[in-house]
């Protein structure tokens, strides 16, 4: 085997080996754009906004992230909802805290908010959906997984102007984009092949 291909070769092995964690990892990003037009019913509100959420399947933790402006009323609440008999549509129950997340902003138009919830205590959930989905915290985060797993848990958040909800989006699982993969992988190639090609010119 020439020296060029085995370079290529211990190369590839080596970007396989950083895609592998990106596959097994235990943390799980999820997102979402919230708006108006995305609630059910839909509303004319000129608020906008985006959610980040990460779960560790092994601590159990999720982090919550949300950035919102805006909005006509004034905040009352934000939580997550799962889940709806279909994806991206439809209406479901609160998952999480009620009647909103912990020391999330309110009597706001505009704000930011970032917590990290420990998924095995009850107070981390609303207790109707631990009820309904097992009766224990494992299985209720089993269920909220699944459900933004299939696209049909949102985050909402209501205000004075839109008791029901003002902004919501449907949380996506976020995926790594396998062209950027790929490139990294011909730029390494590229740059292994060049080396050999400078080696031999000079042997």
């Amino acid at each position: 085997m020439s020296s060029m291909t085995e370079k290529v070769r211990w190369t590839l092995a080596g970007v396989l080996a950083l895609a592998a964690p990106l596959a097994t990892a235990s943390v799980v990003s999820y997102s979402a754009s919230l708006s108006g037009a995305a609630e059910s019913p839909a509303n004319g509100s000129p608020g906008t906004g985006s959610a980040t959420v990460l779960i560790d399947t092994v601590a159990h933790t999720m982090t919550v992230d949300v950035l919102f402006s805006g909005l006509l009323g004034t905040t009352t609440a934000a939580h997550i909802h799962c889940c709806t008999a279909v994806p991206t549509a439809g209406n479901a129950g609160v998952a999480t805290q009620v009647p909103n997340f912990v020391g999330f902003p309110l009597g706001v138009t505009s704000g930011t908010y970032h917590s990290v919830f420990d998924l095995t205590l009850p107070g981390s959930w609303n207790a109707a959906f631990i009820t309904g989905n097992g009766g224990t915290t494992a299985t209720a985060e089993a269920a909220l997984l699944a459900g933004i797993d299939a696209e049909k848990a949102y985050l909402n958040i209501h205000t004075t102007s839109f008791t029901g909800g003002e902004i919501r989006g449907f949380l996506v699982r976020d995926v790594p984009e396998p062209a950027a993969l790929t490139l990294l992988g011909l730029g390494v190639v590229g740059l292994a092949a060049a080396g050999a090609g400078r080696r031999a010119r000079t042997a």
